[in-house]
């Protein structure tokens, strides 16, 4: 039997279905082309994706696992639950997940007006140009609009200047909650996965109540090797993982060419000190 850190699993990114550039055919390509073995797409809020994503990976050889990634409102903040090996059609999640989304067009209104009121017109109607579901239109969107304005150089300089908290553009909202979330994934008879921890501003009270939150509402994984983390980052997750008795997961969050810190499957193995979240699969 293979190794399973040896196993080259990506178990997050996106597609056009939310705010991905490429299409899920797509993306499975660029992971086929990665060396991917073990393949997840985990759309925003959002399933619409995975019957081609299933197709198009089965068709490469590469073993599909059906995921979403849930937004999740906690202490104030966005936090985002992955829910790996999800029955798609799961009336809960399905129901859950449309929910979820109904706030995100009256926020991208929202977020058109706080830039108009700041001289930047036209970015809502800009961002829709990107939009390849106007149901999961996000602030992914208006960056890269931003971008192509010649406002920002980057995605990231966006954020910092324009769309991030506290920034002009940024309008909050709230999503649903993480007892929703995780009980959403149980339902579809997925497993709940703590999505790129290390991005979230939390003290280490919170950080800590944040996991003991997810573990007690039956949280069974959490991302250690991600694009959003850094190496001592790897290695604090790991040691979460192993003090919390969580599985341990591994994703690019691709978003599309050029776009984040790393390509789908290129990222690093799990350190050998966790169990990989794919170990009996």
């Amino acid at each position: 039997m293979q190794n399973p850190h040896a196993i080259n699993a990506d178990l997050h990114c996106h597609s056009t279905v939310s705010d991905g550039m490429l299409s899920p055919r797509d993306v499975a390509a660029r992971a086929h082309a990665g060396g991917v073995a073990f393949w997840a797409l985990t759309d925003h809020d959002e399933v619409g994706g995975q019957s081609e994503a299933r197709a198009a990976a089965e068709a490469l050889g590469m073993r599909f696992v059906p995921g979403v990634e849930i937004s999740v409102t906690w202490a104030g903040q966005t936090v985002h639950i992955v829910g790996l090996q999800i029955n798609p059609a799961c009336p809960a999640l399905v129901e859950g997940l449309a929910a979820t989304r109904s706030g995100r067009a009256a926020r991208a209104q929202d977020i058109g007006d706080a830039l108009a009121a700041i001289g930047i017109e036209g970015a809502y109607e800009g961002a829709l140009r990107y939009v390849g579901n106007p149901d999961l239109i996000s602030r992914t969107h208006f960056a890269r609009w931003l971008v192509d304005q010649g406002r920002c150089k980057t995605i990231s300089d966006v954020f910092s200047e324009y769309l991030g908290e506290g920034r002009p553009g940024y309008v909050g909202h709230r999503w649903a909650r993480l007892a929703d979330a995780v009980g959403w994934i149980q339902a579809a008879g997925g497993i709940p996965v703590m999505a790129h921890p290390g991005r979230y501003d939390y003290t280490q009270l919170q950080h800590d109540a944040l996991f003991d939150e997810f573990v007690q509402l039956g949280g069974a994984a959490v991302e250690v090797v991600t694009g959003s983390h850094t190496p001592d980052q790897y290695r604090k997750y790991a040691d979460v993982a192993r003090r919390y008795g969580l599985l341990a997961s591994r994703g690019s969050d691709f978003h599309g060419p050029g776009e984040g810190r790393t390509e789908l499957g290129a990222l690093p193995s799990l350190p050998s000190s966790v169990t990989p979240v794919w170990h009996d699969w």
